[in-house]
């Protein structure tokens, strides 16, 4: 019924962010942030754990923006 995923939550003033398993229903479509990026930036960033927080929280602000 579930799908088990990387869940990140973060400050963007402090710079904490913690990963945890989380599980999602298998009928709920995810947005993949990285979708639009080359196969090697997406590769620089699974291997970076704040590199990709700090993608990720750029990603969000412009997506703030954008509504």
């Amino acid at each position: 019924m579930f799908e088990r995923c990387v869940g990140f939550g973060w400050c963007s003033t402090c710079r904490i962010y913690s990963g945890n398993m989380v599980h999602i229903p298998r009928k709920r479509v995810l947005v993949d942030a990285l979708a639009s990026l080359p196969s090697e930036e997406r590769e620089r960033l699974k291997r970076s754990e704040t590199g990709l927080v700090e993608f990720l929280d750029h990603w969000l602000r412009g997506g703030e923006e954008q509504r």
